[in-house]
């Protein structure tokens, strides 16, 4: 099974944003001398949590310090921006990655966000502003025309190319005609990943949801994809899972329960999600009571916690029960190389991976 980290990342409020960004580049380090295929880093703005408002600028930095380990933005947050500049920066950063960059795109979340971008998300603006800046972007990396683009946004004009001073917008992503674009889905009938099937783009589900929902999301990809004519391919299919390895599956119980995943769920997503509306996200049963959602219930219904041969078992079921999926992402929460965190990738990579199976 390929293995990939999706690093968001998560941090407890308070936290030095210094020493936090460098743990966060350590953990991709030690990743990439394992065999790790891929790394996405999240974008936020106003949430204290995921600190990075910035991935682009982390991903520089991470290229520098790493040798095969493909990098993506996981995700740019579209209608935070305006469409020339992430055109730029975005193509800039792929020509220095030189093909270990995917760019991972997406509608946004986050109601901090919303707020300080002014996004009605009453009328789910952030759908329709996402499409019209991802069209935007791509067209400015395929055929620049010398143009006037108004927007309630946005506001730029594409100038004449002047030959005898090289003056033209010039820029254009290593990878041609873009780089491999992904897009991340939480609900069971997400727009984000409609729009990934019609595209034939790499789709990614999120952490959040059981099975159930997993199953749900490839049928709105592989649908909206053969609306249109693509087929849909499971070996772009990569699904996220909080994933602890202990040389026990007791020690590891209790090593995520008591631990930063516990945590992490405890003080940060099962409150945001009862803020947002949401605790139906994780649960098996839509009928349960949200108060039923605890730590132990996320163990045992949603992580992917135990030793290696429970590990084992239990990636084997998520593969057999989806149907099949090429990589696996899992989360990013804090940790060095040196303690459990480092011990549980290091089995999951040399132990756990080559035997469970992975779509070609």
């Amino acid at each position: 099974m390929r293995l990939g980290y999706f690093n968001m990342p998560l941090h407890p409020p308070g936290t030095d944003l210094a020493v936090s960004l460098a743990g966060d580049l350590e953990q991709i380090e030690t990743l990439d001398a394992l065999g790790f295929a891929e790394a996405w880093i999240g974008e936020h703005f106003t949430s204290e949590w995921e600190n990075i408002p910035c991935p682009d600028l982390f991903i520089a930095q991470a290229l520098g310090r790493t040798t095969q380990i493909n990098l993506g933005t996981g995700v740019s947050c579209l209608p935070n921006h305006n469409p020339l500049m992430l055109a730029q920066r975005i193509g800039q950063l792929d020509q220095m990655a030189r093909g270990r960059f995917a760019w991972g795109v997406g509608s946004g979340g986050f109601p901090g966000d919303f707020e300080l971008f002014g996004i009605d998300t009453e009328r789910l603006e952030q759908r329709a502003l996402t499409r019209e800046i991802l069209d935007t972007v791509l067209a400015l990396w395929d055929d620049p025309k010398p143009a006037e683009h108004v927007h309630d946004r946005w506001h730029f004009r594409v100038p004449e190319p002047q030959v005898d001073i090289g003056l033209s917008l010039h820029l254009r992503p290593y990878t041609r005609p873009h780089p491999p674009i992904a897009v991340a889905g939480v609900g069971p009938k997400s727009d984000m990943l409609t729009l990934a099937g019609e595209r034939g783009w790499i789709p990614m589900s999120i952490n959040i949801v059981p099975t159930k929902t997993l199953i749900a999301q490839w049928d709105t990809y592989s649908g909206a994809g053969a609306r249109v004519g693509r087929p849909a391919d499971r070996a772009n299919w990569r699904i996220c899972r909080d994933v602890f390895v202990g040389k026990t599956t007791a020690q590891a119980r209790e090593a995520v329960i008591d631990g930063v995943i516990g945590r992490d769920w405890r003080d940060y997503f099962l409150p945001l999600l009862r803020k947002g509306r949401n605790m139906i996200a994780p649960k098996i049963d839509p009928a349960m009571p949200d108060e039923a959602v605890t730590i132990e219930y996320l163990c045992d219904n949603l992580w992917i916690v135990g030793d290696v041969d429970e590990v084992t078992r239990q990636l084997r079921s998520l593969y057999d029960d989806v149907g099949g999926f090429g990589t696996l992402l899992v989360i990013g929460h804090e940790g060095s190389p040196h303690d459990d965190w480092g011990q549980s990738m290091r089995l999951l990579a040399e132990e756990i991976a080559p035997r469970i199976p992975s779509v070609a």
